[in-house]
């Protein structure tokens, strides 16, 4: 049979004639391999109009490609998350989040109309407002893109310019991560603009190229320390990007905007590349390094084992739990205990400068840390490396 299924005669007639050519397991290339292929394509347009399947549900549409695959429950942690989200999911208590349900399409190959569910639309962001995004900021800083007008024409054309400018940028995805995101601020932050800002760092993660895939749990104490080490040389701000890109980590410095208080933050990507970026709010070589290590941080504790999206800091404010961990990190990758106990209470110039030789780190690391834990920040201000940092990247 070569030709359209129309009735149940043909229909039955079909499914014999298949079953007889499956028997004999035909060789691919062969006249028969080619007319069995033909008539599964055939059977299959029939079934669907004249007995259509119900779709099953997302959960079992996962245990069947576990199933067909020969996976465990483990399998799953590279899409789901934890051992223990695998362990809600599958039971029903947790649901498919949006990164979720593409990691599981990429990975496993489940269609999405499955793991959405067919009584559910697509995940789909919701209306923006466009005139409260700041507009004049992004207009100052080139982010309009080729926009050479006023800021009164701005405003008129603010729906236009701003989805142009999220052009690049998975804006549902972006705007779901609000939902799993964690905030350390001082102060109330304008959603808008900490979304505008986002966007901002993940177009310029997106424009680089040499970054090598990124393996969960490579970030350790070890290498947080390594990177501090990079202080050492008087370019060492500037040789970050580079450094980190060789380990699966985009860098990339976007200042805050107006009503974010923003320090720097780390994030994921479309794709799951994790992404820091700082602000440089306080233009001083203490706070750079700081910074870059509690973001580390964050990722070698929370981000790789919890299903957040986004940590956003302002270092000024109090922190929570998962704040105070990454504190805790971030000092001693810098500067170990027994480090920091060598100078028994003697903070003067010198033993800093000799510490920082023998530790192969900036003298700003250790006088930062003696002006943290001292609340006096009138100490040691020529070696913090005040309006240093800004200087090195405006020469790249």
């Amino acid at each position: 049979m070569n030709k359209i299924i129309k009735t149940e005669q043909d229909y039955e007639s079909a499914l014999q004639e298949a079953k007889r050519l499956v028997a004999i397991d035909p060789d691919p290339g062969t006249e028969e391999a080619d007319k069995l292929e033909l008539l599964v394509h055939l059977i299959e347009a029939y079934e669907k109009i004249h007995y259509p399947m119900p779709m099953p549900d997302p959960i079992s549409a996962i245990e069947f490609r576990m199933d067909q695959q020969g996976l465990k429950q483990k399998d799953l942690i590279p899409y789901i998350g934890s051992k223990s989200k695998v362990s809600e999911v599958l039971s029903g208590k947790q649901p498919l989040t949006l990164r979720m349900i593409r990691n599981l399409h990429s990975g496993l190959g489940i269609p999405l109309e499955i793991l959405v569910g067919k009584d559910e639309p697509a995940p789909s962001a919701p209306e923006l407002e466009w005139k409260k995004f700041p507009l004049k900021e992004m207009l100052d800083r080139g982010w309009l893109g080729d926009f050479k007008g006023t800021l009164a024409e701005a405003k008129k054309q603010a729906g236009e310019l701003l989805k142009n400018f999220f052009k690049g940028v998975d804006l549902p995805l972006l705007q779901e991560a609000f939902l799993r995101q964690s905030v350390r601020s001082s102060g109330q932050i304008d959603p808008h603009a900490l979304m505008a800002w986002k966007a901002q760092a993940l177009k310029q993660a997106g424009a680089q190229t040499d970054v090598a895939p990124y393996p969960k749990g490579r970030i350790t104490k070890a290498f947080i320390t390594d990177v501090a080490r990079l202080s050492y040389f008087d370019h060492g701000p500037g040789l970050v990007e580079e450094y980190l890109a060789k380990s699966g980590i985009h860098f990339v410095i976007v200042p805050h905007l107006s009503k974010t208080h923003l320090d720097g933050a780390v994030m994921r990507d479309a794709q799951g590349a994790p992404v820091i970026t700082l602000t440089l709010r306080h233009d001083r070589l203490d706070n750079f390094w700081f910074t870059l290590a509690h973001e580390l941080a964050h990722l070698a504790l929370h981000m790789d084992k919890e299903e957040i999206d986004c940590i956003i800091d302002d270092l000024d404010a109090e922190g929570d739990a998962r704040e105070q961990a990454a504190d805790t990190l971030a000092r001693e990758a810098l500067l170990p205990a027994r480090a920091w106990a060598s100078l028994q209470g003697q903070f003067n110039k010198a033993q800093i400068q000799d510490l920082a030789a023998k530790l192969r780190i900036h003298p700003a690391i250790i006088a930062g840390r003696v002006r943290y834990e001292s609340k006096n920040y009138s100490l040691l201000s020529d070696l913090i490396g005040s309006r240093q940092v800004n200087r090195i990247f405006d020469k790249q």
